[in-house]
C-alpha cells in the first residue's frame, strides 16, 4: 500500500483498477487525476474470475476512503462492452474471463457505480484527460508493448466502435510482418513485428541466442553502437498495447532517450539490434502514419514498455513516421505519453467521468463523451 503524504481522502475522488494476467493494481483518484493511494496483489488467474472478482473487490477495500469515492473504474484485457461493463472476449492469461459481467459482479461486491472498459482504451483516456492529449479534440493515442493497442479521439469522444473493437492497432496487416504469428491466432500482423516481444524475439532469432533475450538489452546494444547516426540509417535499411503490461523498459524515456552502451557485445550484434529496433519501430511509423492521413488528428501520443526505451525505437519511428504523410499533417510527429505508468490506474478511475453523447441509434445505449481535461477544457 502506498499512500500519498497529506492525502485528502474526499466524496470527489474515485478508484481505479487495473486487471491484468500477472497482477491487480488500484488506485484512489482525485479529480486532476492525482494519485492518492494505490495498492497491488498477484491475480490469482488461474483459480478463474470469482476468484479474480473477490481479489479486485479486496483489493480496492484496502484503500483509505473508498467507500466515499464515486465510484470504480475498471481497465482489463480483451474486448469489453463499454456500455454494460462485460468482457466480450479475451486472451489466455486470464482463463474464462470472456463473459464475465465485470460491472455487475462487482457492483454487487462493492456497493458502488462501476465503468469497465478495454485496457488500451484506458491508457488513451488517460492521456486524453490528464496527459499528453490534454485539450485535443482530435489525437490517436498508442501503447507498445507485450501488445500494441490503443484509441482513437474524434470529436471530443472515445470512439469504442461497433464492436468495441475501436483502437485495436496491433492487428494492422503490414508487409514486414508476413508470415509471422499474432497473438490473435492470424499471421502478418503490427503486433507481431512491433510489440516488444516481438522484437526481442526476432532479436534471438538472428543471434541464435539461447534464452530468452531482454528488450533493454537490445535497446542498449543499439544505441551503444549508434552513436555516430546508424541507427538512423537502420531506419532506412529496415525493411518498410494487453498494452498495459509491457514495462520491458520501465518509462519515461522519449525520443531524444536511451539505454547505454552494450560495452563488448560484437558489433555483428549491435547491427541486429539496431535492425530489429528499427524494423518493428518503422513498421509501426508507417501504419500510423496511414491513420493519420485517414483521420487527421490534432496529435498523436506512444507510450507504453517498448516506447520508453529511447532513441533505438523513436528514431527510426519517426523517420517512417514523416516519410508517409500528406502534405497537410506533413508537420505532426508523435510525442511520449506523460503518465507512464499511472496511466492503467488513472484512466480506469477516468471512466466515471464519461458523460453520455446521446443515443446512437434506435434502442441502443449511448456511448460515452470523453472529458476535457480541467485544466484545458475551452
Amino acid at each position: 500500500m502506498t499512500v500519498m503524504e497529506g492525502a485528502s481522502f474526499g466524496a470527489r475522488t474515485r478508484v481505479g483498477a487495473d486487471v491484468g494476467g500477472t497482477k491487480i493494481a488500484v488506485g484512489l483518484v482525485a479529480e486532476d487525476g492525482t494519485l492518492l493511494a494505490s495498492a497491488v496483489r498477484p491475480t490469482p488467474a488461474a483459480r478463474g474470475p470469482v476468484a479474480v472478482l473477490d481479489a479486485i473487490a479486496e483489493a480496492v477495500r484496502e484503500l483509505p476512503g473508498h467507500e466515499r469515492a464515486r465510484g470504480l473504474g475498471v481497465g482489463t484485457g480483451g474486448v469489453v462492452n463499454r456500455d454494460d461493463g462485460t468482457v466480450v472476449s479475451a486472451n489466455d492469461l486470464l482463463p474464462g474471463w470472456a463473459g464475465t459481467r465485470l460491472g455487475e459482479e462487482l457492483e454487487a461486491r462493492l456497493g458502488m457505480p462501476v465503468a469497465a472498459d478495454n485496457d488500451a482504451n484506458v491508457f488513451a483516456l488517460a492521456e486524453q484527460v490528464h496527459g499528453a492529449g490534454a485539450g485535443c479534440t482530435t489525437a490517436l493515442y498508442v501503447s507498445v508493448g507485450t501488445g500494441i493497442g490503443g484509441g482513437v479521439v474524434t470529436g471530443g469522444r472515445l470512439l469504442r466502435g461497433e464492436h468495441w473493437t475501436a483502437g485495436e492497432f496491433g492487428h494492422i496487416a503490414v508487409p514486414e510482418a508476413a508470415g509471422r504469428p499474432c497473438n490473435c491466432g492470424r499471421t502478418g500482423h503490427l503486433e507481431a513485428i512491433a510489440s516488444g516481444p516481438a522484437i526481442a524475439a526476432r532479436f534471438a532469432e538472428r543471434t541464435g541466442a539461447a534464452h530468452p533475450v531482454d528488450l533493454r538489452h537490445v535497446a542498449a546494444l543499439a544505441e551503444g553502437a549508434g552513436e555516430a547516426g546508424e541507427a538512423g540509417e537502420a531506419g532506412e535499411a529496415g525493411e518498410a498495447g494487453e498494452a498495459g503490461e509491457a514495462g520491458e523498459a520501465g518509462e519515461g524515456a522519449g525520443p531524444d532517450g536511451g539505454g547505454q552502451g552494450g560495452g563488448g557485445q560484437g558489433a555483428a550484434q549491435a547491427a541486429v539490434a539496431r535492425e530489429v529496433l528499427a524494423q518493428g519501430a518503422g513498421a509501426l511509423g508507417r501504419a500510423l502514419a496511414g491513420l493519420v492521413n485517414t483521420l487527421d488528428p490534432e496529435r498523436v501520443v506512444i507510450g507504453g514498455g517498448v516506447a520508453s526505451i529511447g532513441a533505438p525505437f523513436w528514431r527510426p519511428l519517426t523517420d517512417a513516421f514523416a516519410t508517409e504523410l500528406l502534405p497537410g499533417p506533413s508537420l505532426l510527429r508523435p510525442v511520449p505519453a506523460a503518465l507512464g505508468p499511472r496511466a492503467a490506474v488513472v484512466g480506469a478511475a477516468a471512466l466515471l467521468c464519461e458523460e453520455p453523447a446521446g443515443a446512437t441509434g434506435p434502442g441502443r445505449a449511448a456511448h460515452p463523451r470523453t472529458p476535457f481535461s480541467t485544466k484545458d477544457a475551452p
